[in-house]
């Protein structure tokens, strides 16, 4: 078991496969010309299968592959397929681009819910926020995958100005389609050009979509971050991940593994644990792993508060979106 300074008990690892993506998305990639981490610096299928069992050993029941984009990597399928055989609920965030190329291979492997990356539902929006032309081929994808029946959750993040305008647009698509949109508020990171005047929190979100709709809120779940809501007639949900107004830390229980084998144990914590290097030395990486964990702040890193205005961007210490992982 894997607890933290809080005693919170830490069963659930992202571990991102690349920090490679073929989107350009300009809150998770600073620039369009972007150094990726090379092939012989990331952990290899091998190397995640070997630390995952370290960390399936100590608790961890449920392990999502992050990116970048997972499913640019060249032995994405490998490692799903190594990563399927342990006992956990294996899961997946992309950006859909790919995913008429993994769908047989996912079901094969007992994947059967996915997050979505789509922030806006306008074709000409989507070219300006990717800087690529994939809108069609990511509605076909998220399409093909509801009506194969897996979980689809899209993820949002909202910004002011950009597609605030689009969350009536959102809940809607909800009414039709056994969708579960999640809205996330706009989270700083390294040249990402965060702002608080940008941030729509979870309370703009629910004043628009109360707004529009009659809105029922859902149980909450332990662990989850997301608060969700119902239209009452309406096939799917929405919710909002509202890590700046109003954070989830009190009973967290995520941990996060680099591409580089890096382990962070928080989305905005400074510090890192070098696992990768010290397996490839053959080290026992228990000792880095459980004392990442102890060493965790009580919320947010320990870098800032929720209070939006007191953020300051350029203070925060921390990897570009990319280089963490979604």
């Amino acid at each position: 078991m894997i607890k933290d300074g809080f005693n919170r008990v830490h069963n659930y690892l992202r571990i991102s496969m690349t920090d490679n993506c073929n989107l350009r998305c300009f809150y998770c990639m600073p620039e369009e010309d972007y150094t990726f981490t090379p092939q012989a610096k990331l952990m290899q299928a091998e190397e995640i299968e070997a630390i995952a069992k370290i960390f399936v050993s100590q608790g961890v029941d449920k392990i999502r592959l992050t990116g970048g984009e997972p499913l640019v990597r060249k032995d994405a399928g490998d490692i799903i397929r190594r990563l399927s055989k342990l006992p956990v609920n294996l899961t997946l965030t992309t950006n859909a681009t790919r995913l008429h190329e993994f769908a047989d291979l996912l079901e094969e492997c007992g994947v059967r819910s996915l997050n979505i990356s789509l922030d806006t539902l306008d074709k000409d929006k989507f070219q300006l926020m990717t800087r690529r032309d994939q809108f069609d081929r990511v509605h076909d994808n998220i399409r093909m995958m509801i009506d194969r029946g897996f979980h689809v959750k899209v993820n949002v993040v909202v910004m002011k100005g950009l597609n605030d305008g689009e969350i009536v647009d959102f809940i809607e698509w909800t009414k039709k389609d056994p969708v579960h949109v999640r809205f996330i508020e706009f989270m700083p990171f390294s040249g990402n050009r965060w702002a608080n005047d940008k941030l729509i929190t979870w309370h703009q979100i629910m004043e628009v979509a109360s707004g529009s709709f009659d809105v029922l809120p859902l149980e909450h779940i332990k662990h989850e971050t997301v608060k969700k809501y119902i239209v009452p007639g309406h096939q799917g949900t929405f919710a909002v991940i509202s890590t700046m107004s109003a954070p989830f830390c009190s009973d967290c229980n995520r941990m996060r593994l680099t591409a580089d084998g890096k382990m962070k144990n928080c989305l905005f914590s400074k510090s890192e644990s070098d696992l990768l290097t010290a397996y490839r030395n053959g080290e026992d990486i228990l000792p880095l792993i459980h004392g990442n964990v102890a060493a965790k702040a009580s919320q947010l890193g320990g870098q800032f508060t929720a209070v939006p205005d007191h953020v300051h961007a350029e203070d925060i210490q921390n990897r570009s979106m990319i280089a963490i992982g979604g």
